[in-house]
């Protein structure tokens, strides 16, 4: 059985959350500072410079976005 293209990328998703998570639940980071992270990396895609990887950079950006949306990184108080 062969394993699914976007298996390291959502693998590697879960583990970023996870870690986001303990960090807030540790009291290490603030959840500002989480928001501010994933925001950052929205932005790195939503600005990328243009080229072949637009629609890649483009479905990034919308991903870690819906994030911030849902909360799912920062267990909303």
């Amino acid at each position: 059985m062969t394993a699914p293209k976007d298996v390291a990328g959502t693998a590697a998703l879960a583990i970023c959350e996870s870690l986001l998570l303990a960090l807030n639940d540790r009291t290490i980071l603030p959840e500002s500072e989480i928001v501010g992270i994933l925001k950052d990396a929205a932005a790195a895609h939503e600005f990328a410079p243009q080229g072949e990887k637009d629609a890649l950079n483009t479905a990034v950006a919308a991903l870690i976005n819906g994030i911030l949306e849902g909360g799912n990184s920062v267990r909303r108080r």
